[in-house]
């Protein structure tokens, strides 16, 4: 078996998008487009309302506290918050209120490689990927905080500087779901060093992706998660289809790698195969997991068919 073989799908044949009706085509995408923003805006940002907020607010704190103005003592106040000098000029015990430096920044390093497009649940990994990224940049919008966002396969797609407002977070939702890479590979190093060089200030960042990278970027991969992750915040959320974890038993099939397009034939009917496909997918996660957890970096595993509300909400807890 291949060592990419954990992210085959079927070929699918490519659409010409030459032909008489192609402004008419245009302009129905570009509906369809508007249409599925709008759905997961509804979505999101209902469950980002109810659930998230309070608790994106309280997993992901400010940078410090900041003074915000002297009131005179309560019966229950910390003494050692007295503000000597007041108390002194106006003859009452008055002490210092601080309150917490709220603003942060939120980065969002989202996977744009060809494998995102599986899915075998009726839900592509793809549309997982966005609709997390969605409930947490309405999260973030809601606490007042910047979000920014960083698309990526085995090189940076594309960079959205971090902003407030809504019109903001539904830029990206527009671009989360219509955004077509240049790439097809994955290399998770190269997001994580545009992070370093352009974000100085300390942030919050998810990484979104099916974490299927190359072995050969693995020390790369190192490198940029020590550098990145003793200066910011990290998380990772990696999303999985079953079927990249158990093979079928469906007889005689060509499947073809996603993102290098190599293709192969597989007797899925071999009972030795398959259980040398589902080593091959434990060893990689093992892997994975391990990578994650020596660099301290808090992680969520979401399948396609899964619930991926609680998977936020015991991430959240975690911190």
């Amino acid at each position: 078996m291949l060592e990419s073989e954990n992210r085959f799908v079927r070929p699918d044949a490519a659409s010409d998008p030459s032909g008489p009706c192609r402004d008419e085509k245009s302009s129905a995408e570009a509906n369809d487009l508007l249409r599925r923003v709008r759905k997961i805006e509804i979505k999101t940002r209902g469950l980002s309302d109810e659930i998230f907020a309070g608790k994106y607010h309280t997993a992901f704190r400010g940078r410090g506290m900041s003074f915000s103005e002297v009131r005179e003592y309560r019966a229950g106040d910390d003494i050692r918050d007295i503000d000597w000098n007041v108390t002194a000029r106006s003859r009452k015990p008055h002490i210092k209120v601080y309150e917490e430096e709220r603003e942060l920044t939120m980065m969002l390093l989202v996977d744009v490689s060809a494998s995102r497009a599986f899915g075998s649940t009726g839900r592509l990994k793809q549309n997982v990927i966005t609709e997390i990224a969605a409930v947490l940049a309405f999260s973030a919008s809601k606490n007042n905080d910047k979000v920014g966002c960083i698309f990526f396969s085995d090189k940076v797609e594309k960079f959205i500087p971090p902003k407030k407002g809504r019109s903001h977070i539904l830029t990206i939702i527009r671009e989360l779901v219509g955004f077509r890479p240049r790439s097809q590979g994955t290399k998770l190093s190269e997001p994580l060093r545009l992070l370093t060089n352009v974000n100085k200030k300390r942030c919050t960042t998810f990484i979104l992706s099916d974490f299927l990278d190359p072995a050969h970027d693995r020390e790369a991969l190192e490198d940029a998660l020590k550098i990145a992750g003793s200066k910011h915040d990290l998380a990772a959320i990696r999303i999985f289809d079953p079927r990249e974890a158990v093979m079928p038993d469906v007889g005689i099939v060509e499947l073809q790698d996603a993102e290098s397009g190599r293709k192969v034939w597989v007797d899925t009917s071999s009972r030795a195969v398959r259980v040398h496909y589902a080593e091959a997918w434990r060893t990689r996660s093992a892997a994975i997991e391990e990578l994650l957890r020596h660099h301290r970096i808090d992680t969520a595993t979401v399948a396609t068919d899964g619930d991926y509300v609680a998977e936020l909400i015991k991430l959240f807890r975690q911190r």
